[in-house]
């Protein structure tokens, strides 16, 4: 069993708590992506876990074991690092086989493994290279490689897609999940890229400043997001946001923002939810496919609300758009299709799908709605 735990974790660097207070349990055969800005504590509870930092307080489990005083070379794990960390004097073969020499497997053991692993990635015709003779995607492959001819108990991924060109990181994010599917392995990996994480995580871990501020589906994290960061971080473009107050008016219970000339009637099914925050600062949330700028038949379908704005400048993708607006002091990105023409200083009516709408406590950025 090659599950990972991590119970009431701390790093600390002498005044400056790293990580803190980090409890998870990394499923057998799961894809775990933790995912942050930067300084956010992700890579070091990942070198936590391989045993190149130590543990301030709390405990590491690898399988059954606790970790915690386990040399890194006796935690049967496998780490693939951001600069892939080949040896350049050395073929491709040569770097793949070099773990299990230095650990005495047999001639016909490494060159099987190596012949193995070669062929998953499709480095059959590089094996005779060496570093300096390959792309920047072939040198990945070969990091990737000599972590999977180690056969581990975990494969820990330190940001190895990074110094990848765009196209090339797309394909290689579909690779890692066919790899995953093929070797059915534990894997944890870091990155900062959230569409990187979205696609590939069976779960994943969202921090900041050291702590995990949830763990869970890629599909929950977007959709119903514990707190306001996680809400901002999780998606492309982000969540919109506007802070406010909570009032009642008659029947009703109305958000009015307090930077812009914006009131939105919260819906009927939310009002038990929202009531007790009456009169509080709290933060609307909802994210830019929810906003509808000309679909008059859709404005009718759905409980909305309208609010007026002002056209900044536009962002031509191709297949969406994005129409980056001001209402007040609060800015607002959406989505318009390809066909309309905007232009800066156009007025906009945009109505929003309040079935997706959010709500945060200002205070303590926690999810109300």
């Amino acid at each position: 069993m090659a599950r990972v735990l991590l119970e009431k974790v701390f790093k600390r660097f002498g005044p400056v708590e790293a990580v803190s207070n980090a409890n998870l349990e990394v499923k057998d055969k799961e894809f775990m992506v933790f995912v942050g800005p930067s300084g956010c504590g992700k890579t070091t509870t990942l070198r936590m876990i391989a045993g190149l930092e130590e543990v301030s307080e709390g405990k590491v489990y690898i399988g059954d074991r606790c970790v915690n005083d386990v040399h890194p070379k006796d935690r049967d794990i496998a780490m693939v690092f951001q600069n892939y960390a080949l040896y350049p004097h050395m073929t491709v073969e040569e770097n793949m086989a070099f773990g299990l020499k230095l650990r005495k497997f047999c001639k016909s053991e490494i060159k099987q493994r190596v012949q193995t692993a070669s062929e998953i990635l499709g480095l059959e015709n590089l094996l005779a290279r060496k570093p300096k003779q390959l792309s920047g995607g072939q040198r990945q492959r070969v990091a990737l490689g000599r972590a999977i001819v180690r056969n581990p108990l975990v494969f820990l991924m330190d940001e190895p897609l990074s110094n990848l060109d765009a196209k090339l990181r797309v394909q290689t994010r579909g690779s890692l999940k066919k790899l995953h599917e093929r070797l059915q392995a534990t894997i944890i990996y870091v990155t900062h890229d959230q569409v990187e994480a979205m696609t590939l995580g069976d779960r994943i871990v969202v921090m900041n400043n050291g702590t995990i501020q949830q763990a869970d589906t890629p599909l929950n994290s977007y959709d119903t997001p514990k707190n306001q960061f996680v809400a901002g971080f999780i998606g492309s473009p982000a969540m919109n946001f506007i802070e406010g107050n909570l009032v009642r008016k008659k029947d009703e219970v109305i958000f009015e923002a307090s930077k812009s000339p914006v009131s939105i009637t919260v819906p009927n099914d939310l009002k038990d939810i929202v009531l007790p925050h009456l009169d509080k600062n709290v933060t609307f949330g909802i994210r830019s496919e929810d906003i509808f700028t000309e679909d008059k038949a859709l404005k009718k379908s759905i409980e909305g609300a309208t609010i007026k704005v002002k056209v900044d400048f536009t962002e031509l993708l191709g297949s969406e758009n994005f129409a980056h607006c001001t209402v007040g002091e609060n800015k607002i990105v959406t989505r318009y299709a390809p066909h309309m023409t905007l232009n800066m200083n156009d007025q906009l009516n945009l109505t929003l799908r309040l079935s997706k709408m959010h709500l945060f406590d200002t205070k303590t950025a926690l999810a109300i709605v």
